[in-house]
């Protein structure tokens, strides 16, 4: 019996502005370990990005985009099942968009 590797989606997780000036949970935690993370930042302002809703980890311009593709690593994994994105930014409009794809095997 042989086994293949399936790439999947998880829902996308949306946060709307207005900002409030502190992180905001964007959407709930990784169902899965994320192999490939991209987050948009479709809104008018600069976001900061954190994983544990206090440490600054990176920065979305607005209208910008950032992708963490481990898989080109062999590492399979960007972030763990579990993990809470969070962002903050203050006022503008527009919204923040979380992708996550993961890997099932079959």
């Amino acid at each position: 019996m042989g086994y293949t590797t399936r790439i999947t989606w998880e829902p996308l997780r949306t946060l709307n502005a207005p900002f409030t000036g502190a992180y905001q949970a964007l959407g709930t935690p990784l169902v899965n370990s994320s192999y490939i993370c991209k987050l948009v930042n479709n809104s008018t302002v600069l976001v900061t990005i954190s994983i544990d809703g206090v440490g600054d980890i990176d920065v979305a311009p607005a209208n910008s985009f950032w992708l963490y593709d481990e898989y080109k690593t062999k590492r399979l994994e960007a972030l763990p099942a579990g993990t809470q994105i969070y962002v903050k930014g203050t006022a503008g409009t527009g919204s923040v968009y979380l992708v996550s794809q993961y890997l099932i095997v079959m």
